[in-house]
């Protein structure tokens, strides 16, 4: 090879070395996956919202709560007698039951609630012991009590989680990647201690509170399967149709 073009060649060599180095043409674009996700808005018109209320109701006499021992723990005998509250009955609506849109919103999207939901670990029981939250959002497991506790998770669809907290005022911060109703958690330390999380892709749904009263707010114009689920007593599932800027109130009624 003549001298001038074996200089040339190598030259050339060389440039595109440093053209790679340096992030040239052959370095890897940018692509539209890795960009990051456009910010979610809510897709309902807050003009035409409507919202879904009701009350769940118990036939039938409920059978006493179990009481609990409490004797492997002194800190926990401390807290006094307790029972596990699976049946809670006030004003003739039965509490601790979980609501919540099962089908009817098709494909909208929801943004994600920046505000953490809080599980805490309060006189060696957890509370609250039946709650909901979104794919994405932060669960904060605090331990308040002056004893250990573990949060043994035991997902279905969700990675399985069993963290330990030894001292008062310890958190753990998670999150979940996908919808799971209900998700079941437990103390491995406190074999009484017991909860149960819906994990949703959107916010319609509620837990029964006083009078067995519930409420899902801001929900769009349409057709709803709404379900109930119930710790012992199972689901119960009604359709529910809503006009824009309509509020129906509906009942569920479990047996004994």
């Amino acid at each position: 090879m003549h001298p001038m073009v074996r200089t040339l060649a190598c030259a050339a060599f060389a440039v595109a070395l440093v053209g790679t180095a340096c992030g040239g043409d052959s370095a890897p674009k940018e692509t539209a996956a890795t960009q990051p996700a456009a910010p979610v808005t809510n897709p309902v018109d807050s003009a035409t919202a409507s919202a879904i209320v009701g009350t769940i109701t118990l036939q039938g006499t409920p059978p006493a709560n179990p009481s609990i021992n409490m004797g492997s723990d002194p800190y926990c005998m401390k807290q006094g007698a307790a029972v596990t509250p699976i049946f809670v009955v006030s004003d003739g609506g039965l509490e601790n039951v979980f609501v919540y849109v099962k089908d009817g919103l098709g494909t909208l999207k929801f943004p994600v609630p920046s505000k953490a939901v809080v599980l805490d670990q309060k006189g060696c029981s957890y509370s609250p012991r039946v709650f909901g939250i979104q794919v994405g959002q932060s669960l904060d497991i605090v331990n308040s009590d002056e004893t250990l506790h573990n949060i043994h998770a035991l997902p279905m669809a969700n990675r399985e989680f069993n963290r330990g907290q030894a001292l008062q005022g310890m958190k753990y911060t998670t999150t979940f990647t996908a919808p799971e109703v209900m998700l079941p958690f437990k103390c491995d330390v406190h074999k009484w201690m017991n909860a149960w999380v819906g994990v949703l892709e959107h916010p319609f749904y509620a837990t029964s509170g006083k009078g067995g009263a519930f409420a899902l707010a801001g929900l769009p114009p349409g057709t709803y399967t709404i379900e109930a689920w119930h710790e012992k007593l199972g689901t119960q599932t009604q359709m529910v149709t809503i006009g824009a800027k309509e509020s129906k109130t509906i009942t569920f009624a479990f047996k004994i």
